[in-house]
């Protein structure tokens, strides 16, 4: 699993990053995020502005985008929080990154059913490709990490870059998907099954075929 603890407290970090700050158009989203709860409750926003300073880092540094410990800080100062609160809410989700990471974050599903299905296989696909968990590449496009279900059983093996998922995978289906990642293109999320559109059954359907043109009324039938 990821390492869920920040990146160490260099001075080197803190030259960085000490200046973050929104840009006018991040600001007025924040805002945006903030007035969505009563007065006094503006804390409850922490997620999304967690999500908002991570996707700016990720801007500036042309990567999926992280959460150096100054930016939490900006962060915990804007919402008038502690300092510790922030960190608690960045470190328990996945969904924010605690170390630098590449391009594209290619987050392989682990757990049992997509295991069962080759997460394997798929992993050793990313690692022939210079991939290592935790690590960012050599070429600075990819970081690799081993995450817990995320909810796509029906469609394992399946792994998370950046804000896509993609299924059905094979190592040479994820081979085509990084392909056409490193060569700037936008290769189709989802599932990657030829003639299979979502998550219905491969082969087509076995019950209520009746259902897949119109929304066929079974009461008469039962």
């Amino acid at each position: 699993m990821a390492d869920r603890n920040p990146a160490p407290d260099t001075p080197e970090l803190r030259a960085r990053w000490s200046a973050f700050a929104w840009t006018p158009e991040n600001r007025t989203t924040a805002d945006w995020h903030i007035a969505k709860y009563p007065e006094g409750r503006q804390r409850s926003a922490v997620m999304p502005l967690l999500d908002l300073a991570q996707r700016q880092v990720g801007a500036e540094t042309d990567t999926q985008g992280w959460l150096p410990l100054p930016v939490i800080e900006y962060v915990a100062q804007y919402l008038g929080m502690p300092v510790i609160r922030v960190l608690e809410v960045a470190s328990f989700y996945f969904m924010y990154n605690l170390k630098p990471v590449g391009k594209f974050h290619v987050q392989v599903c682990g757990t049992t059913p997509c295991m069962l299905r080759g997460s394997d296989d798929i992993i050793a696909a990313c690692k022939k490709r210079g991939m290592e968990k935790g690590h960012v590449s050599a070429d600075g496009l990819w970081t690799l990490t081993e995450v817990e279900c995320m909810g796509n059983c029906a469609t394992a093996p399946m792994v998370q870059i950046n804000d896509d998922n993609y299924e059905d995978l094979t190592p040479e289906r994820l081979d085509a998907v990084l392909d056409a990642l490193a060569a700037g293109q936008q290769p189709k999320a989802g599932t990657q099954e030829p003639g299979r559109h979502t998550s219905e059954p491969s082969g087509g359907p076995t019950t209520l075929k009746e259902m897949v043109t119109e929304n066929h009324d079974y009461r008469g039938e039962w």
